[in-house]
């Protein structure tokens, strides 16, 4: 069944340090790469705390998405996310077509 990463940027730190990330992510992206759904584009707050930045990844199930973010070159590259800005990186199981 189909999974959903979502990425919610908080607050930027090191722009510098995002851009590292940014080309580091794009080559860790692997065999099968993550469908891009939605990335930084304009966002309305409806309830609770505005974000900064969103991106939502679409993967084939949740052990795809599990096995890309922990994969060497993700995690690699996570270490500069890290530095950059504040995240939150939640994994959600998709809906079973009924």
């Amino acid at each position: 069944m189909t999974a959903y990463v979502i990425m919610i940027r908080d607050r930027m730190i090191d722009p510098a340090e995002m851009a590292i990330y940014a080309e580091l992510a794009r080559k860790a992206r692997g065999d099968t790469p993550p469908r891009q759904l939605a990335f930084y584009g304009p966002h309305e707050t409806l309830e609770g705390e505005d974000a900064d930045g969103i991106v939502i990844l679409e993967f084939d199930d949740m052990d795809a998405a599990r096995r890309w973010h922990g994969s060497p070159a993700y995690q690699a590259a996570m270490q500069h996310r890290h530095r950059a800005a504040d995240y939150r990186v939640l994994l959600v199981d998709g809906v079973k077509p009924a």
